[in-house]
């Protein structure tokens, strides 16, 4: 900072060019008397020499001269309005040196400092010949697509609509259809189509058309930041490396005038426990001393991006493509999924039984999101550890230009049934307390906490999905469960009043209080799977008079209470956001353990296109020739102007453990909100 002007009359000039320079760069310079100098200045940044640590023994006197385009005050200001005419020299009194302009050419600047005895006799002088050039290394800081020149915010990070500070994505997408490889993997860049996966950055130089003798510009990262991002230029039509692993520094070159060179930053991490997703990137300008002599730096120029996340995307996002399986015994299925997406409008994608090699669960191998910033974005998939036969169908399939893939690899020993996606959901954006979630809040299916000996998801993969931090993840207790997945008890559908969307929530109490209506009313008799080959129908009485089915549903219902409470807790959801549906549990012991299945087919377990919902076919007591369970459900949703269709799973899933949604999934249109205006 400047020191107190010793004077009280500060003139107007002085005073704008004292807060010109209070916000710049210092750089020290030595003054050099009897041996003139030749300096590189660097516009926006301050030169900064003390008079009178150089000045001649018997110096009393100094006085200034310069060029036009120098600018320079001296500090404490001498009474002296001009400081052509000699001046008292005073202890620790400098000189601070601005340029208005860059250079047309090498040392077309100059400022001199004259000294004086005390007969005001002239001693000696020191003299600077300077040249001033312009260097800027710019990124889109403001988030609106465009790499502006010099953001005063572009070397920091910052949240919010008001917010600053550039975005990486992560490569990895696939631009060759002949090699499947996720690009962030390639040593190099084959197609030009590429650089659009990456983030623009632009050095901008201004001044002479070459730097003196020496100088050079030096582009460097950490070896930290280095591991997650590399960086390429813009030359000769072709886009070599400048910035990796292997090489954290780079001679960048000079092109003078007023030239750009276009980098693109490529982004091959995504965000983890030990990467917050913060990058600078540095350029630094140095100075030679003489050969054998290292250079020093006298000015750096900082950028900061920030590592985009991956999103998931909420049931009351509008779909774009549906995902199902074809195997051998699932006609019965497919049949009731492609009639639900062609009067939904929907494109139904079937994975066939050579890729898929019998797995059927595809929500449980993939989930689908995104990543995005100001300049681009696409679609990700994220692959569950599982792999099982659909293990290859996310990169051999889904892989390619604009489709994203991601993966967390566990040692194998840690996967368990947890680990697949039926145990991983997302929330509709919601506001709990007063903090505001507009892409929602991740869920996902734990132990319970007291319990030491129960199944996790892993830790790879938990640690994913925390790092994302937009989507701050809520734990629920699943492990009750046979399967263990959050989707066998939950969901989510839109709707058109509250908070835009209802919960959903398995509820064996309201199943009971369903079949004991229907008994008050006479239809006790009324069979389930009464319509099921090689099923056993039983009636509404005979499930009423089973003492123990009853005592397994009060403990999967005090289950689903904790739940309850967990997500009205999280969510800021009230009871009236929350719709109780009528299943049934039973208990299986697995493992030296009793879990929960469901009953009947898990109508929660559903598949929701827009206003269309396709849910597992319950089979339940027959009233008047009309199912009692798809009567309740039509109620309940239609009340929210959604419409129910019925597909029958019996066989080809609900008897393998597993339902509708169990068997499918859904790619969806991404956020209109951008994930960096969050307030965090």
């Amino acid at each position: 900072m400047l020191q107190q002007v010793v004077n009280t009359a500060v003139s107007p000039k002085f005073l704008r060019l004292k807060e010109k320079v209070s916000s710049q760069y210092y750089r020290t310079c030595r003054l050099d008397v009897g041996k003139p100098q030749s300096v590189l200045h660097v516009l926006g940044t301050t030169l900064k020499a003390n008079l009178y640590r150089t000045a001649p023994p018997k110096a009393k006197y100094f006085s200034v001269k310069c060029t036009d385009k120098v600018q320079y005050i001296i500090n404490p200001q001498p009474e002296a309005s001009s400081h052509i005419s000699p001046v008292p020299l005073v202890d620790d009194c400098d000189i601070l040196i601005t340029l208005k302009e860059a250079s047309d050419h090498e040392n077309d600047n100059k400022l001199s400092v004259w000294y004086y005895d005390s007969d005001k006799n002239v001693l000696d002088k020191a003299v600077l010949h300077l040249t001033a050039v312009e260097i800027s290394l710019d990124v889109d800081a403001d988030r609106d697509g465009v790499v502006e020149v010099n953001n005063p915010n572009k070397g920091s990070w910052k949240w919010g609509p008001e917010g600053h500070g550039a975005i990486l994505l992560v490569n990895c997408d696939s631009e060759s259809l002949m090699r499947k490889k996720v690009d962030s993997e390639r040593e190099e860049i084959y197609l030009k189509s590429d650089v659009k996966d990456m983030s623009p950055m632009v050095l901008r130089t201004k001044g002479p058309a070459k730097l003196p003798q020496g100088y050079k510009l030096v582009l460097h990262i950490c070896q930290s930041d280095a591991e997650r991002i590399r960086i390429y230029s813009s030359r000769g039509g072709g886009f070599p490396r400048v910035l990796s692993s292997a090489t954290l520094s780079n001679k960048i070159p000079y092109m003078g005038n007023n030239a750009e060179v276009k980098f693109y930053v490529e982004g091959v991490e995504f965000l983890d426990k030990d990467f917050n997703g913060l990058i600078s990137i540095h350029l630094s300008l140095l100075e030679p001393i003489r050969e054998g002599i290292p250079e020093t730096p006298i000015f750096t120029d900082t950028v900061v991006f920030r590592m985009a996340p991956w999103i998931m995307t909420p049931n009351t996002l509008r779909p774009l493509e549906v995902f199902v399986c074809s195997t051998s015994d699932n006609y019965q299925f497919l049949k009731g999924m492609r009639s639900l997406a062609e009067s939904s409008g929907y494109k139904l994608k079937i994975c066939s039984e050579y890729r898929n090699r019998g797995d059927r669960w595809m929500q449980d191998e993939v989930e689908f999101g995104y990543i995005d910033s100001p300049h681009h974005s696409f679609p990700v998939v994220l692959d569950s550890p599982r792999d099982r036969g659909l293990g290859d169908f996310p990169f051999y399939e889904l892989l390619g230009p604009d489709f994203g893939y991601v993966t967390r690899v566990p040692h194998r020993k840690d996967v368990s049934t947890m680990d697949s996606f039926g145990n991983l959901e997302v929330s509709p954006p919601v506001t709990v307390k007063g903090k505001d979630y507009p892409l929602g809040r991740i869920i996902i299916g734990v132990a319970f906490p007291t319990t030491s000996t129960g199944r996790n998801m892993t830790k790879v993969v938990q640690d994913f999905l925390w790092a994302q931090t937009v989507q701050e993840p809520i734990a629920l207790y699943s492990d009750w469960l046979k399967v263990g997945h959050v989707d066998e008890f939950m969901t989510f559908v839109p709707a058109e009043d509250r908070k835009g969307f209802r919960l959903l929530l398995a509820s064996p109490d309201a199943g009971y209080a369903l079949f004991k209506n229907l008994q008050n009313d006479g239809h006790g008799d009324a069979k389930l799977f009464e319509d099921i080959k090689d099923q056993e129908p039983i009636t509404v009485n005979e499930i009423l008079a089973d003492e123990k089915l009853q005592d397994e549903n009060n403990y999967v219902q005090n289950c689903i209470d904790w739940n309850r409470d967990v997500l009205k807790e999280e969510l800021g959801l009230d009871d009236e956001d929350i719709i109780d549906l009528p299943i049934l549990f039973k208990l299986m012991e697995c493992e030296g353990q009793h879990r929960a299945l469901a009953y009947y087919p898990d109508m929660v377990n559903m598949i929701v296109l827009g206003k269309d919902l396709g849910i597992p076919k319950p089979f339940g007591p027959k009233v008047n020739g009309r199912c009692a369970l798809e009567q309740e459900m039509v109620s309940l949703m239609g009340k929210l102007g959604l419409t129910c269709t019925f597909i029958n799973d019996f066989a080809s899933y609900h008897l393998k453990h597993g339902e509708v949604h169990c068997g499918s999934n859904v790619r969806r249109a991404p956020f209109e909100f951008k994930w960096w205006n969050m307030e965090m």
